[in-house]
Formats: C-alpha cells, sequence, structure tokens
C-alpha cells in the first residue's frame, strides 16, 4: 500500500483536492456515461504492423486475445454514422454521400457540401493532431465494446513488454542517452539522482511530457494490478486486486522512493486530461452537436450527462494553468512545441508494436485519448471561434477521438 499526498510539481493543486473532487463527484457521473452505447464501442486496427522493428510476434497467452463485435452488436447509428457530428454536418455529408452514389462529378455538390468534404479531409490530415489515427474504414479496423474487453492483467510481461517501454522512455521523452532512468535495468543505480537532477534542469514542457508518459504507464500498472487474474482453474476464473503486485510497482520502499512519484505523476496526468475537458465544453454545448446512436431520445439524455459531466469538470478550483506551456520566445515555443507534438505521436505508433492484442488495444485508446487531451489545450484560440450553429471548421473531433478521450479519463 502507497499513501501519496501532498503539493504536485508545476501545479497549484494537491492530492487532497483531486481525491475529493473526483471520488465524491466526477468519476460516478463519469463511469455512468463510459456504460453508455456511445462511449462503449470503439473502432480499432489491432492488425498494423510495428512499424520501428521486424519482430511482429503476438502473445499467445489466450487473456491476450480480444472479443471484436459482430456487425449486428454494434448500434446502427455508430456503425453508419461515425461521422455524423450535428444535423449540419449530416445533411451535407448525407448530400455528399448521394452525389457519390449517383456517380455525378464534383461540379454537381453544392457549395456547402463541397465545403463539408473539404473541411472532413482537412481534419484528417491536419498537423494539429498528437496521434496516428487509424483508419476506421480499413476492412482490418474492428468495432471492441470496452466493457466486455477490459483492461487487466493478461501476463504480456518480459522483453517484449519491456522494449515497449524501453522504446518509449529512451527515445522519445527528451532524455539524453547517458542519463539512466530510475530502477532501469544497467549501468549502476545512484538512486535516480542524476536522473532527476536533469529533469528538475530542463524546460517545464519536457518535464511536463516524462510526467504525462510516467502517469500513463502507472495508469496501465494500477488497472493490471486491480485487475489481476487470481485464480484460474477448469472451473471458473477469478479476477481482483493483487496487493503484492501493487506494491512491486509503487511501494516507496521496495521501489526505493520512484512509486510515489510515479503516482503523483498520475495525479499530473489527470490534471492535464481534466483541463481539457472544461476547455472543450463549447465545442459539446452546442445545439447542433448530437452523440449519434440511431436513438434520437437516448442520445439526447447521454448528451445531458456528458454536458453534466463537462460542466463538472469546469468547476473543479485548482486546474492546471497550460498557459505555463510554450511561453516566451514564439519561434522557439512553435519549435519545441512541434518537437513536443512529434514525440508524442510517435509514442502512438509505437502502440502498434505492442505484442497482446488486448494491452495494444487500452494502449491505443489510452494514448489517443491523450493525445486529444493535449490537441484540446493547445487550440484554445479555435474552440473559443466555434459557432452556435453549423460546422466547426477551425476545430473538429471525430468520434474516436471523443471517445478515446473520456475513456482515457475513465481510466
Amino acid at each position: 500500500y502507497s499513501q501519496v499526498t501532498g503539493h504536485l510539481d508545476d501545479c497549484t493543486c494537491d492530492v487532497e483536492t483531486i481525491d475529493a473532487f473526483n471520488n465524491y463527484k466526477l468519476f460516478p457521473r463519469l463511469n455512468q456515461l463510459l456504460e453508455s452505447d456511445y462511449f462503449r464501442y470503439y473502432k480499432v486496427n489491432l492488425k498494423k504492423p510495428c512499424p520501428f522493428w521486424s519482430d511482429n510476434s503476438h502473445c499467445g497467452i489466450r487473456d491476450c486475445a480480444v472479443k471484436p463485435c459482430l456487425s449486428d452488436e454494434v448500434p446502427d447509428g455508430i456503425r453508419y454514422g461515425s461521422y455524423k457530428y450535428s444535423e449540419e454536418a449530416n445533411s451535407l455529408a448525407e448530400e455528399c454521400e448521394e452525389a457519390k452514389r449517383l456517380g455525378a462529378v464534383d461540379g454537381s455538390l453544392s457549395k456547402e457540401a463541397q465545403e463539408a468534404m473539404v473541411q472532413w479531409t482537412w481534419h484528417d490530415d491536419s498537423s494539429d493532431s498528437f496521434c496516428e489515427a487509424d483508419d476506421i474504414y480499413s476492412p482490418d479496423a474492428e468495432y471492441m465494446d470496452l466493457l466486455l474487453n477490459p483492461e487487466r492483467y493478461t501476463g504480456y510481461k518480459g522483453p517484449d513488454a519491456w522494449k515497449i517501454w524501453n522504446s518509449i522512455y529512451e527515445e522519445n521523452c527528451f532524455k539524453p542517452q547517458n542519463i539512466k532512468r530510475p530502477l532501469a535495468p544497467g549501468r549502476g543505480d545512484d538512486g535516480g539522482q542524476m536522473f532527476y537532477k536533469w529533469l528538475k534542469g530542463v524546460c517545464v514542457e519536457k518535464r511536463a511530457f516524462y510526467r504525462l508518459i510516467s502517469g500513463l504507464h502507472a495508469s496501465i500498472n494500477i488497472h493490471l494490478s486491480a485487475r489481476y487474474l487470481l485464480q484460474d482453474t477448469w472451473s471458473e476464473k477469478k479476477w481482483g486486486p493483487n496487493v503484492t503486485e501493487f506494491q512491486q510497482r509503487f511501494d516507496e520502499v521496495i521501489t526505493k522512493g520512484e512509486g510515489p512519484r510515479r503516482l503523483k505523476n498520475l495525479y499530473f496526468l489527470y490534471l492535464i486530461e481534466l483541463r481539457a475537458l472544461s476547455k472543450v465544453l463549447p465545442f459539446f454545448e452546442r445545439t447542433s452537436f448530437h452523440l449519434y446512436t440511431g436513438n434520437q431520445s437516448y442520445d439526447a439524455e447521454i448528451k445531458n450527462q456528458l454536458l453534466e459531466v463537462l460542466h463538472l469538470a469546469k468547476s473543479f478550483p485548482l486546474h492546471f494553468d497550460e498557459n505555463s506551456l510554450f511561453a516566451g520566445n514564439t519561434s522557439e515555443a512553435a519549435k519545441l512545441k512541434e518537437e513536443f507534438r512529434l514525440h508524442f505521436k510517435n509514442i502512438s505508433k509505437i502502440m502498434d508494436c505492442v505484442g497482446c492484442f488486448k494491452c495494444r488495444l487500452w494502449g491505443k485508446l489510452q494514448t489517443q485519448g491523450l493525445g486529444t487531451a493535449l490537441k484540446i489545450l493547445f487550440s484554445e484560440n479555435l474552440i473559443e471561434k466555434i459557432p452556435e450553429s453549423g460546422p466547426s471548421y477551425g476545430f473538429q473531433l471525430t468520434r474516436q477521438e471523443i471517445v478515446a478521450l473520456f475513456n482515457a479519463f475513465g481510466r
């Protein structure tokens, strides 16, 4: 058991305030939202080859497997309208589809329909993305029911799993090769002194990047410890908390002080994603925006639940101040922001190298969720300009990004 308390670095917040707000106010409502049809189905391509090394070995453990949805298990509105965000977008998209069906040339489309097509194309290729998004129209992309494929311990570990995290930390977290990570194997152990001296000396943006990745790693390890395979017999499987596994990863003594730091980084990750939810409220508040599953009354009810969660997020008293990032010299800040974005995008690609399909599913979802949160935080000017009705040309979120954002935050 590891007790984490007190102030968080680079923030005006503390652990106790977050715990009280999340446990008693936000999480119960968020959890209810994530059980709804709109948020439980996530389309993902788990068959993409690893782009960084040729070893594409896949985990043979049965608990690494996932169970894709059959076509009739996914609501029609999600299967056929995953790109539909609003009434205006629906009508324009339908006009595009009708013209395509009739074999019409581009000139037959109305000006509005042409603009809508340009908007969706621009969004797909936009430079604001922090993630390598899957092509949801690929024949290899399948819907997964997140409630039936929960994140939990699968037995995937050892050199293959270590290789993933080593690549993330060593090649994508701005760390010099000669600076050893705490508890990393080899090259002696100074208790992390050199590493934390380096981390304290770098700019706040690079420090934040490391803490986000460490927080994401901690989140994954907590879920693996909380949903551990405790009993596996021919008659039943029993999943539950494994305290020993948790202690191995987070106990202050066993980890030589590293465990509590990891947990504090998880709180930092929470603050970043919470801030994104508070900032994106205007996008979802528009009367023209719908969570489209095909059931109009149900969709309206879920949207109300969503807005309740977002208003709660906005009410948090000690939000992270994203204006502290990428401040100062404009050109240097822009260069650093692009580095930040590309490093994170690279990490999202590494998720296609995870050998366990269930781990890959949740790794891809959580990196896309965090990437979406970062995209929101750095699109504030565009969000402020969103019109009350009509397409939002400057800022857009796909259904995949929306589902990933809220499920990642729910982790």
